[in-house]
């Protein structure tokens, strides 16, 4: 997927995400998104996060290019990862799948 801003590459490198310790993500299948002024970020599919691990936090925003998105909390560690659960038209790729702030990433 392109636009001007957005570029979305399937990736088979393997990625992992810890977070004090703990592996809380472990995938062959992210897709890495590219936003202009933003660092790239890999999206996970949910069957590759340790979503028993997290908390849905109340935090919520909306992105114009990418949706709405809520966020996941390890505990005293707010807010380290989100998913756009309505994704705007043509950004439907990264729909429930989850990301990490550079913090835990990597």
């Amino acid at each position: 997927m392109q636009n001007a801003r957005i570029t979305l590459h399937p990736s088979k490198q393997r990625m992992q995400v810890q977070a004090d310790g703990i592996l809380l993500a472990d995938s062959t299948n992210t897709l890495e998104l590219r936003e202009r002024g933003y660092p790239p970020r890999h999206y996970f599919p949910r069957e590759d996060v340790r979503m028993d691990l997290l908390t849905l936090s109340e935090t919520s925003t909306y992105c114009p290019f990418k949706g709405h998105a809520v966020y996941f909390s390890l505990g005293e560690s707010w807010d380290i990862a989100w998913s756009y659960e309505e994704s705007i038209e043509g950004m439907e790729a990264i729909a429930g799948k989850v990301a990490f702030s550079e913090e835990v990433s990597g």
